[in-house]
């Protein structure tokens, strides 16, 4: 995380739904011996309560994590990736500039731990009423369109996991800590000529309003 200030002032609320809206992201924790194996790491979607203190997730049964887990719950973070892209210093107009990397992350840090198997089932509807419920002009999904011994089979390869949230950390790195005609500038620029499929998104985010 940017350790900026001008970087770091959304409301924690604000990271809470940004968060909960994206709705997946990079879980890490500690490998039993970190100096040996490094950092566990697994790309996976979550659902994140109201409260922005518990999110739930499953690995499916051959993933290292849940062998770390058998020691009880772990340590763990979650990082949501936002919109990114490459500023060039020629956008702002001004003399005396250097590239730089626009982006916005937020990391949910806590405590990682299996539930029961039986929960599974509740939580993979919670999911799929979730996710299909954004996508429009569509019905949803549900597990009733399953073969029952097929759906439980598959539920048996994934394991259900809930972490506790205890800190959440913001960064909105979007040019706050210059002049608002420079940093419109930029916009404008990324919005024309930036690279990626999010620029839209990250130049309006560019444009604010910022948080006080």
């Amino acid at each position: 995380m940017h350790p900026n200030p001008a970087f770091r002032k959304t409301p924690e609320a604000r990271n809470r739904d940004y968060a909960r809206e994206r709705g997946f992201g990079v879980l890490s924790l500690n490998a039993a011996d970190s100096a040996a194996n490094g950092p566990l790491i697994s790309h996976v979607p979550f659902l994140l309560n109201a409260q922005g203190d518990s999110l739930d997730l499953h690995l499916v049964r051959s993933n290292p994590i849940l062998r770390r887990l058998k020691d009880g719950a772990q340590p763990a973070v979650i990082a949501v990736s936002g919109p990114d892209g490459y500023i060039s210093p020629d956008w702002y107009e001004v003399p005396d500039q250097v590239p730089t990397w626009n982006y916005v992350a937020v990391h949910l840090r806590g405590t990682l731990g299996v539930l029961p198997q039986t929960d599974m089932h509740e939580m993979l509807d919670r999911e799929s009423a979730h996710f299909e419920a954004l996508l429009p002009h569509k019905t949803p999904w549900t597990t009733d369109k399953m073969t029952p011994e097929v759906l439980e089979s598959m539920m048996r390869q994934i394991v259900p996991c809930r972490m506790t949230v205890t800190a959440t950390e913001g960064t909105w790195k979007l040019n706050q800590n210059k002049s608002d005609d420079v940093r419109l500038r930029a916009a404008d620029q990324m919005e024309a000529f930036g690279t990626g499929q999010e620029v839209r998104l990250l130049a309006a985010l560019m444009r604010g309003p910022f948080s006080p």
